[in-house]
């Protein structure tokens, strides 16, 4: 197989993890949204209690 037949397979597999790194990133920013709103909802001294 020629290098260039390769070529667009590595573009395929970069876009990839590209694409996975963009959603994990939006993953964390939502589970820290989550969590952030939830620390606001629910006071210190009652999640002890909880």
């Amino acid at each position: 197989m020629p290098d260039d037949a390769s070529a667009p397979i590595e573009q395929a597999r970069a876009q990839r993890r590209h694409q996975a790194a963009i959603t994990e990133a939006a993953a964390l920013r939502r589970a820290r949204a989550e969590r952030a709103s939830r620390d606001v909802a629910m006071p210190r001294c009652l999640e002890q209690t909880a």
